[in-house]
């Protein structure tokens, strides 16, 4: 079984009941859709099968507040080739989602890579992204995951073959990997 099953098989078995919410692999673009006539569970879709993918959609849910989890993709919208100071803006406020990947990550015993969604390279601060992702892991494991991102790392750390690694300690994200 590859990591991105194992990962939706875990999702599921914590969620899928509790929040009538499936992690769903394969799509060709990430989305968030809520329950509707058309299907009845709420849908994270993440990216191909790839398991990065879906530690990033995960955590947005596990982000996502109530209200947000009723609109599709949680009521933002993705806005291609950014300009600097757009691309400041996304970093902002990807970086908490992407803090909580990074821990997931590391409780599934999976490598993480910081990622940038725009390829303009001239857009990019990658030093302060680091920075600014790194400080928000540090600040959700000091001051203690969400209830639902807990469950899901927790899950991680039992349930992956690689998993069981020490997500819950600070020294986990003195320096993000390369």
């Amino acid at each position: 079984m590859t990591p991105a099953a194992q990962i939706i098989q875990i999702f599921n078995s914590q969620f899928q009941a509790s929040h009538q919410t499936q992690l769903v692999g394969a799509g060709s673009e990430p989305l968030y859709l809520p329950a509707s006539a058309a299907h009845a569970w709420h849908q994270i879709i993440f990216r191909a099968d790839y398991a990065a993918s879906a530690l990033h959609e995960a955590a947005h849910w596990c982000l996502a507040g109530a209200r947000r989890r009723q609109l599709e993709d949680y009521g933002y919208w993705y806005q291609a080739d950014r300009d600097f100071d757009r691309q400041q803006q996304f970093e902002q406020v990807e970086g908490k989602p992407q803090a909580l990947e990074w821990i997931f990550s590391q409780a599934a015993g999976l490598p993480f890579r910081l990622s940038s969604d725009n390829f303009d390279a001239a857009n990019l601060d990658r030093p302060r992204q680091q920075v600014w992702v790194r400080d928000q892991a540090m600040g959700l494991i000091s001051q203690g995951l969400p209830a639902r991102a807990r469950q899901f790392a927790q899950a991680l750390a039992v349930g992956m073959p690689k998993g069981g690694a020490d997500f819950a300690t600070l020294s986990a994200y003195a320096q993000l990997p390369d």
